[in-house]
């Protein structure tokens, strides 16, 4: 099957979310897509999960086909939306399952309504203190200084710079190299896919936002440099599994092992021969452990 168009819903706090859902299962999943994306990302999962599950999954404001009326500042105005959302849609509780940045976001949710999210699956999560943008030398390595301003990050000649000048001209040949050279690291969807990917990616109004919001993230107990911990980490009570695919690009291996330390019931997975995206990757391997997860 293909991934089903977007429909949809209005949220009280004036902002218009588009989903898009997968109907007949008895077990509601709310899944959370990564920056440059959008929930037609989340296709395979479609296609390949298995039926028991009712799937919903998110535009995230500013992303996709969903309105960016209330531009954000924090993670923590993002995730706003998700159980308003929930509402919207008739669900009392929920597993969550979060992307990248959609993973800081489902940490915030947790969080915040500990009581609604049943299950937390971070996929490819930044850490719960936060992923930083390093300033570069004439070399264009990172130094130590992180960036902390919009225009900062705006001038970022590795990791921001080339999105938002892609984003802003909609430059798709661009945008397709990034991906590549980031994020499919190992296996590629083929061209349709692919295609279809960059289209949505190309419609992101949010970037130097989320970015902004990534690096001033941090629910930890302890200061970070950049922002004091607030601790609501230890506000999350739900059982969780951080996966992380051993050649990610994006995240470190040291940022999703922070997450497994500080969520209380987390169980950390290294997925073999996968990068930034395992639904890419490895669809059958990764499907496999977050099923076996989710109804445990």
């Amino acid at each position: 099957m293909s991934v089903p168009d977007t429909k949809p819903v209005d949220l009280p706090n004036g902002e218009r979310i588009a989903y898009r859902e997968r109907e007949g299962g008895e077990i509601p999943l709310v899944l959370l897509h990564g920056n440059m994306s959008s929930s037609a990302h989340w296709d395979v999962v479609f296609e390949r999960m298995d039926d028991r599950f009712a799937l919903y999954a998110m535009d995230i404001r500013g992303f996709g086909d969903s309105s960016y009326e209330n531009p954000a500042d924090s993670i923590a105005e993002f995730a706003e939306d998700v159980p308003l959302f929930a509402d919207a849609v008739g669900l009392d509780d929920f597993h969550l399952w979060g992307w990248s940045a959609g993973s800081a976001i489902a940490m915030q949710v947790a969080a915040d309504v500990p009581d609604r999210v049943r299950r937390l699956v971070l996929m490819a999560p930044p850490s719960t203190q936060g992923l930083p943008v390093f300033e570069k030398d004439e070399n264009l390595q990172p130094t130590e200084t992180v960036l902390t301003s919009r225009e900062e990050l705006a001038n970022d000649p590795v990791s921001v710079a080339p999105v938002l000048s892609a984003l802003e001209t909609s430059d798709a040949e661009t945008m397709k190299e990034i991906w590549s050279q980031a994020i499919f690291v190992n296996e590629v969807p083929d061209q349709d896919r692919f295609d279809r990917y960059i289209e949505e990616t190309l419609q992101q109004r949010c970037l130097l936002d989320i970015d902004y919001a990534l690096v001033h993230f941090n629910i930890s107990t302890e200061d970070n440099g950049i922002e004091p911990g607030t601790g609501e980490v230890t506000n999350i009570d739900s059982p969780t599994l951080v996966l992380r695919g051993e050649d990610d690009l994006v995240v470190s291996r040291e940022m999703s092992e922070r997450v497994t330390r500080d969520i209380e019931d987390a169980r950390y997975v290294e997925l073999e021969g996968c990068g930034h995206a395992p639904t890419v990757d490895d669809p059958e391997r990764l499907l496999s452990d977050v099923e076996a997860f989710l109804t445990a």
